[in-house]
């Protein structure tokens, strides 16, 4: 039998949209803080203390032992990197992933930053084209999401975008996912980011997910690090990955970690997102 998918009352989601304005905000202070020279422990200790100063908890600090309030990964590093010691540099792919509580509600949102620019000649064009199919491809799921009947059409609607893509193909990563978030950070249903053959959940109003798509510019094979938590590609090509928290209720889409609901990025994709009604 799977597990259940929980569903959400209005009250409840706007608490979560209330945790995702706050981590909204604090990616954007700790993506500031980014720069050639700064310890991805420096950016751990920038977004605790914004969250901390509004009244929001992290929740990704002790999950099952996680040492940071963000992961913080870097080039080859995917996901789930411990912040710490290591010294940014000019031409980085930086991933920043985090989340916060409140009043017992989640919210989880990543983002990928290139430190320096290629019009610079101080970062790699590739490395900047791999963020933005990241990016865009998140939308085009999230997009999905607006419409789909079941969770898999999000996964179709990444995949169908990133292998249209000019150039050289972009892997997807496979083996880790999106997720459903509420009253746990890591819930039903899984949100693949490419087709499978199962419908997967059916949509239903209350339901809130992850959708965190994960490429990478050589092999979808990774490993896990000595420190059990970091995962970097085996071959050592740079990865990006972006991820947002969003909600469907009984009017419409809103995305509970974008700044203005999704609304700017959306709109284009011929998607509006609704305010969660009081």
């Amino acid at each position: 039998m799977g597990r259940r998918v929980e569903l959400k009352t209005n009250e409840q989601l706007a608490s979560m949209d209330a945790a995702g304005s706050i981590l909204c905000g604090a990616l954007d202070a700790t993506i500031a803080a980014a720069a050639p020279g700064v310890t991805t422990g420096e950016l751990n200790d920038v977004f605790a203390e914004y969250i901390t100063a509004r009244g929001a908890k992290p929740n990704f600090l002790n999950y099952h032992g996680f040492p940071g309030y963000i992961c913080a990964s870097v080039n080859e590093e995917v996901v789930h990197g411990i912040p710490g010691d290591r010294v940014l540099e000019t031409g980085d792919v930086l991933k920043i992933d985090g989340g916060c509580i409140i009043d017992g509600w989640h919210s989880d949102s990543a983002r990928t930053v290139i430190l320096g620019s290629s019009q610079e000649g101080t970062a790699d064009p590739e490395d900047e084209r791999l963020s933005e199919i990241t990016r865009a491809a998140l939308w085009q799921g999230i997009a999905a999401f607006a419409t789909a009947r079941h969770t898999n059409e999000i996964g179709v609607a990444i995949q169908k975008f990133v292998q249209a893509q000019k150039g050289k193909r972009l892997g997807i990563l496979e083996d880790y996912t999106g997720h459903g978030i509420g009253s746990a950070m890591h819930m039903a249903p899984d949100v693949f980011n490419y087709a499978t053959r199962m419908p997967g959940a059916k949509i239903k109003p209350g339901m809130a997910l992850a959708i965190e798509p994960m490429l990478v510019r050589g092999s979808i094979e990774t490993d896990v690090l000595d420190d059990d938590w970091t995962i970097v590609t085996t071959d050592g090509s740079r990865a990006s990955q972006w991820e947002h928290s969003v909600c469907r209720h009984r009017d419409g889409i809103w995305v509970l970690t974008a700044e203005d609901g999704g609304a700017s990025e959306l709109e284009p994709l011929g998607i509006t997102p609704v305010p969660i009604p009081a």
